[in-house]
């Protein structure tokens, strides 16, 4: 293994993984099926997560050129979250003299059609979405300096991360809401599969687990208020005891559970608590207001475009979640007496 103080080369993997270095570029270049085979290349991106290492994507991108630009890969514009993305990211780019292009994924998070003749040829680098991951394939993205918002930091092999800390959020709703008194919950679960949606499962069943004789039971809704309508009321008109509170995976979950619980004859928060996360305007729009997590999208597209600026530096990016912050509504209520 490489020493601590000198980053891992692509020889030092291909020394671990008994290969050679050709194999190596070969298999973290995506470029291996029909030249290697399956063995062979889980055997490198073993070595290479072992050994910490990342392609020198600065070096890279000199030979590609530079072209001063850079791609946005997200979702679909449904909300004005990664609008916010967007604006923080064009800004330090152009405080730097590049261009961003915005690039949705049409279906939300399917794969889309390339905008380029050549991704290559016209980008220096990519800042995408992990909700927009098939986006990012399909545009061959992943083979550019590239930036990764909202993915798993181990798992996102050659890319540098940029998160928020959605962990932390979620348990600062949880312990609100035990601290309400709140033992029964439902789970609004955004049915996406995306990592960041996976953190959040995970922290509220941790969180929740630490308080004896509490319950979460958990429905998953695709992210639109039609969506949250339905697999909400499904979820309360089930046989058993009603959960006193509705923590949903994103505010337009939220407000479809809102109108669930309006057709059920259901106040919001005397017969049932509700919280979201996100923070987007729909927040304060709907009655009561929401309490959520906010989320500083405007800082989460300026830091992956600082990041993506370092990587094309040949400097390691700026370390640490971006902090988040409950806010506290009248969606939310210290439950009934059952």
């Amino acid at each position: 293994m490489a020493p601590s103080s000198t980053r891992p080369t692509s020889r030092d993997v291909a020394q671990a993984a008994g290969v050679s270095q050709a194999a190596v570029s070969l298999v973290l270049g995506d470029k291996w099926r029909g030249r290697v085979s399956e063995a062979t290349a889980e055997r490198v991106r073993e070595a290479a997560r072992e050994l910490g290492y990342r392609p020198n994507l600065a070096a890279r991108n000199l030979r590609l050129g530079h072209t001063r630009t850079v791609l946005l890969v997200v979702p679909a514009l449904t909300t004005e979250f990664f609008a916010g993305v967007y604006t923080g990211a064009a800004r330090v780019a152009a405080q730097n003299g590049f261009g961003v292009v915005l690039y949705p994924s049409p279906e939300g998070i399917g794969p889309a059609r390339d905008p380029f003749a050549s991704a290559q040829a016209a980008l220096d680098g990519v800042i995408a979405s992990s909700m927009a991951a098939d986006a990012l394939t399909a545009i061959r993205g992943d083979q550019l300096p590239l930036v990764m918002l909202d993915s798993d930091p181990e798992g996102s092999l050659g890319a540098a991360t940029v998160n928020l800390d959605i962990a932390d959020g979620v348990r600062q709703v949880t312990r609100h809401l035990l601290d309400l008194g709140h033992r029964r919950v439902l789970h609004l679960a955004a049915d996406v599969p995306s990592w960041t949606f996976e953190v959040r499962a995970r922290e509220l069943a941790a969180h929740m687990a630490t308080v004896p004789g509490t319950d979460v039971r958990t429905t998953r809704a695709p992210i639109s208020i039609d969506g949250a309508l339905t697999a909400t009321t499904t979820a309360l008109t089930t046989p058993g005891p009603r959960p006193t509170a509705v923590i949903c995976d994103d505010d337009k979950l939220a407000a479809g559970a809102y109108k669930a619980l309006r057709r059920l004859g259901l106040r919001v928060p005397d017969d049932i608590s509700v919280t979201g996360l996100d923070d987007l305007a729909l927040a304060t729009a709907i009655d009561p207001e929401l309490t959520t997590v906010r989320l500083d999208a405007e800082l989460f597209g300026e830091r992956g475009m600082q990041a993506l600026l370092a990587v094309l530096d040949g400097r390691e990016p700026e370390s640490g979640d971006i902090p988040v912050e409950l806010v506290v509504r009248g969606s939310t209520a210290p439950p009934r007496e059952s």
